[in-house]
């Protein structure tokens, strides 16, 4: 067929109007255009800021954002001086934060002027689990033996060590109590990093610290794990001492401690962000999720898996901001 003038102009017009569709489409597909805060609600050395910090140099090696992602640490009023940070940068795409249950315990046990829906849910990452650590000099081998040795004892005798006040290792510690039907003394730390070392220094009796806080720990040999607090044993087989993996660890349940309980680990951003900037970090989120260097992390840290988004991560934070509010109206956590 012989191309007229008017059909050469009619397909030139078609192949401009394609291109700068193309260009258009370019344009539109957000992406940061300056450094990202990656905002940790919690001390350095926990599970919290150990993750961040893991994202943000798988990051960088990997070359998966154009800017720098930059940690920063804001713990102050048990991770309330955080969540307020990024509650009130409205429409920040260059912010995100990294969220534990404190996300729910903090305004419940302070009041303070914050709410999970204040921020934007982008995905849960996975959950963490909890581990009832004692010392390797302990004379306790398994939970059975804690309890009971908790039971025994007189009240207040047993020190507890845990993250921060009216957060997730108090309100396990309040189960543990109840299950013994004896108090202990509860002493908090800024984060699972110094509470791991006062267990090593035997200043405390034991801990519920994350598998991440306490793993090299346990492979010096300083640590012994006693039980962990999911309804279920974890997948985790390679031995990470000369005798155990993650795998041999009993649940507290089986083990004759009836307490389960995990912990939340998700990325929010602030209120007023469009649906393109959440849908950018939620595919960074999937980049991530698909490098070896995850699984390996996922190995290490010894993580329940689970990642949620959308619809289903918020039906989630809903069921666990209600358990929580029922666990800490219980433990006598709540703000009056």
């Amino acid at each position: 067929m012989q191309l007229t003038p008017s059909r050469l102009a009619l397909a030139a017009a078609t192949v401009a109007v394609g291109l700068l569709s193309a260009a258009t489409s370019a344009v539109a597909a957000w992406e940061p255009s300056k450094p990202v805060e990656f905002v940790v609600p919690a001390g350095t050395g926990g599970g919290a800021d150990q993750m961040a910090r893991f994202i943000q140099g798988v990051v960088a090696k990997n070359k998966l954002m154009k800017q720098p992602i930059i940690v920063v640490n804001k713990s102050g009023g048990a991770g309330a001086e955080g969540f307020l940070d990024v509650k009130g940068d409205k429409a920040n795409p260059h912010k995100i934060v990294i969220t534990l249950s404190n996300l729910f315990t903090t305004p419940l046990a302070t009041g303070v002027p914050f709410n999970w829906r204040d921020l934007t849910p982008v995905q849960m990452l996975a959950l963490d689990q909890f581990v009832l650590w004692v010392n390797e000099e302990s004379p306790h081998k398994t939970a059975k033996a804690y309890l009971d040795a908790v039971k025994a004892g007189a009240p207040n005798s047993f020190k507890m060590g845990g993250t921060g006040s009216k957060q997730e290792d108090q309100i396990i510690t309040v189960m543990i109590e109840r299950a013994a039907g004896k108090k202990m003394t509860y002493i908090p730390y800024k984060g699972g990093g110094d509470v791991a070392v006062q267990l090593v220094g035997n200043h405390i009796s034991s801990t519920v610290n994350n598998p991440i806080e306490a793993e090299s720990h346990w492979r010096a040999g300083k640590l012994r794990p006693l039980c962990v607090m999911d309804k279920a044993a974890m997948p985790y087989k390679a031995k990470l001492t000369a005798t155990q993996s993650w795998a041999d660890i009993p649940t507290c349940a089986s083990a004759g401690l009836p307490v389960d309980y995990l912990m939340l680990r998700g990325i929010f951003m602030p209120p007023g962000v469009t649906p393109e900037q959440v849908a950018y970090y939620a595919d960074l989120i999937k980049k991530i999720q698909a490098l070896p260097e995850w699984k390996e992390f996922m190995d290490k840290g010894a993580f329940n898996t689970t990642s949620l988004q959308g619809a289903a991560f918020v039906d989630w934070l809903g069921k666990n901001e209600q358990m929580h509010r029922v666990l800490m109206r219980d433990a006598g956590f709540l703000a009056q």
